[in-house]
């Protein structure tokens, strides 16, 4: 027994010599989030308040910390626990990746823009609404989400797209959405009808390899928005980190309104579009997507 013991010994201190890196590793990441909390760029502005996140480390550790975890890195006690259909996982905040953008594809979102998925939650996930808390909390939120990505560090926010004003509904601009939702190939994940059942659906992963599902159009409201605003801004700018891509470059803003139009009809609450549609008696997309004749 005694001559194994230095035999041991050695592989224990071997053990220990490379562990020590992982250890050092990790406590140099906390160290740097903490040296990036308290620099001038880690604020957050929303209207006329500031958000400071050395202020929010409370709320973040009461309501947040169980999914997104203590370093932001969306591994929570909870997140083992997320699977269809409570998808996505937790939101990792050190890619400093969003889907709920007001800003171009691939560009860091706006203060406001998180600000407002805090308040707004996501609709058939894990994340609540948050909107009992205070503009200042919510503010101070930001301000700790940015902490945790070296993105903010060398970045700035991309600008907002512009938005034009909104057209009238018409049953010429209902068909024309139809013809667009065809042509970009909506429907090979959100399928012919909008019941996310496309021939692609089932092989969706996120950016990490998280299996994900379509929008199912007959289901709830979309997780970043339910206005006609914030439907065009979904495919314009697309869900980064998700399959949704921006067609910012593929369809011009009258097509992006037709587009949204045509989307109402797939919804199962009344609209205008949706009158619209059943007043010409408009035909789903055929199975290979094609336009019904």
């Amino acid at each position: 027994m005694n001559s194994r013991l230095p035999q041991m010994t050695y592989a224990a201190v071997i053990a220990g010599v490379f562990a020590f890196p992982a250890l050092a590793q990790a406590q140099i990441t906390e160290y740097q989030q903490d040296q990036w909390l308290h620099t001038a760029a880690i604020t957050s502005h929303v209207g006329n308040v500031t958000g400071d996140g050395s202020g929010a480390e409370e709320r973040y550790r009461r309501y947040c910390q169980v999914c997104h975890g203590k370093m932001g890195d969306g591994n929570g006690e909870s997140a083992q626990w997320f699977e269809p259909p409570l998808y996505p996982k937790p939101r990792d905040f050190t890619l400093g990746v969003f889907k709920c953008r007001s800003t171009p594809t691939g560009t860091l979102p706006t203060d406001e823009d998180l600000y407002n998925t805090i308040g707004r939650g996501m609709d058939r996930s894990n994340m609540p609404p948050w909107n009992t808390f205070s503009e200042q909390t919510r503010a101070d939120l930001v301000a700790w989400i940015k902490h945790y990505s070296p993105r903010w560090q060398t970045e700035k926010a991309g600008p907002p797209i512009e938005i034009p004003a909104e057209p009238e509904v018409t049953a010429e601009r209902v068909k024309a959405g139809q013809e667009v939702y065809s042509r970009v190939q909506c429907w090979k994940c959100h399928g012919v009808t909008g019941n996310a059942n496309g021939p692609s659906a089932s092989t969706l992963t996120d950016d990490p390899g998280h299996p994900i599902l379509p929008y199912n159009f007959h289901e709830g409201r979309p997780k970043c928005g339910n206005s006609d605003t914030e439907l065009y801004k979904i495919f314009m700018t697309g869900l980064d980190g998700t399959p949704m891509p921006s067609f910012s470059d593929n369809i011009k803003p009258d097509e992006a309104w037709d587009l949204v139009f045509f989307l109402r009809t797939l919804q199962s609450y009344p609209s205008k579009a949706k009158e619209i549609a059943e007043q010409l008696h408009l035909k789903p997309l055929n199975p290979d997507g094609s336009l019904p004749k």
